[in-house]
């Protein structure tokens, strides 16, 4: 089953951010050090650049081999 961006989006944030909103968490890392809050800021921007810039399969094939992952280890 084929999933939108958006919903990629929102698999993939809860996966990287779990419940913390992106920018929260970026703001969080800046609060403890200024040098990986710019860090988190970069991250995050290549994040959404990614969601924008990749397409509907590509994203669906990450979140496959992503949730797969998990299982893999448990074997």
């Amino acid at each position: 089953m084929k999933i939108s961006k958006i919903e990629a989006k929102q698999l993939l944030e809860r996966i990287i951010f779990e419940e913390t909103d992106p920018q929260d968490w970026v703001q969080d890392v800046w609060g403890l050090s200024a040098l990986h809050g710019e860090s988190a800021a970069k991250l995050l921007e290549v994040f959404y650049a990614l969601i924008e810039y990749c397409s509907e399969e590509q994203l669906d094939n990450l979140l496959q081999t992503l949730l797969q992952e998990p299982l893999k280890n448990l074997e």
